[in-house]
């Protein structure tokens, strides 16, 4: 059975194609760059795409399982410079998202057989800055620029739904892995002797082992019931003083510099929302579909990676 990946070349997608060659699936990424594989699991195809239609690739997707759609224009830029949201970077944020959407439902349109399912990436982002009371997909959207990227990405493959597919929407927390992603940004300043919390580290930190989630998107593409959002994160949220002081922990150093909320906010501006606020995000509905993690705890969690 075929699974197409959009943003396959990314964190998530990598360890996501693993897992499914794993299992015996037919994995296809779609890449605009698909002469690089670096990271890409052997027995991955690799076929181009231009993140705006469903030229060149929608016949794969006839007939396929799923297509997993994790497109998106990475929120941290290429530099530090490139971090701040100005106008220009909030407009290819949110574009880069809803284009490859609309390439996804563009395919299906052109296609006989359509796929039985759209895995749809979003981020727990989606509820704006909350206090310290759990979040569940049963709350509203927020207000801010990561609450409308998130409602935007969202909505970019709703249409699917009129062709009477099953389409499930993953809301994504703060994924740990050594490969990419947070970690390794946090692990430096540990490692240097200078960690600590961040702001007033209150702020919800909804950590999820890479592992746990390529396991659960599988999951959820295997398990026919599945469908609308779910909040892929651990059973166990945390504040980010909880999760500093647990890193601080598994890498045998101080914990004690704490750094300033108006640091990050003359350094990155808006964007800093995404270091400074947070969400106490709390996987309801997968767990209730039955999915267990293999790390809900975070020492084990950080001891693996």
């Amino acid at each position: 059975m075929r699974i197409i990946l959009t943003g396959g070349t990314g964190l998530i997608g990598r360890a996501l194609s693993a897992e499914l060659i794993h299992a015996g699936y037919e994995v296809v990424v779609l890449s605009r760059t698909p002469g690089r594989k670096i990271g890409i699991p052997e027995g991955v195809t690799i076929v181009g795409w231009d993140g705006q239609t469903g030229s060149g690739w929608a016949e794969l997707a006839d007939g396929a399982a799923a297509i997993v759609n994790l497109a998106g224009e990475s929120l941290a830029g290429k530099s530090l410079l490139s971090m701040r949201w100005t106008p220009k970077r909030k407009r290819q944020i949110i574009g880069s998202r809803v284009q490859a959407g609309s390439a996804v439902v563009d395919a299906i349109r052109s296609i006989e057989h359509k796929p039985l399912l759209v895995v749809q990436a979003s981020a727990v982002g989606y509820y704006g800055p909350c206090k310290r009371e759990r979040i569940t997909e049963e709350d509203g959207a927020g207000s801010d620029f990561m609450a409308d990227i998130c409602v935007n990405w969202e909505a970019s493959t709703a249409p699917v739904e009129g062709h009477g597919m099953r389409r499930v929407v993953i809301r994504l927390g703060i994924v740990l892995s050594r490969e990419g992603g947070a970690l390794p940004q946090q692990m430096l300043p540990f490692r240097l002797f200078t960690g600590g919390p961040i702001g007033s580290g209150q702020q919800g930190y909804p950590w999820v082992h890479i592992t746990d989630v390529s396991r659960a998107i599988r999951f959820l593409i295997e398990t026919p019931s599945a469908v609308g959002v779910y909040n892929l994160c651990s059973p166990q949220p945390l504040t980010n003083d909880e999760f500093s002081r647990a890193l601080a922990h598994a890498l045998h150093r101080p914990y004690w510099l704490r750094i300033p909320a108006l640091a990050f906010k003359v350094a990155f501006g808006e964007a800093a929302t995404v270091l400074l606020d947070g969400q106490m995000a709390y996987p309801q509905r997968l767990l209730n579909l039955g999915f267990e993690f293999r790390y809900p705890v975070v020492t084990e969690a950080l001891a693996n990676l």
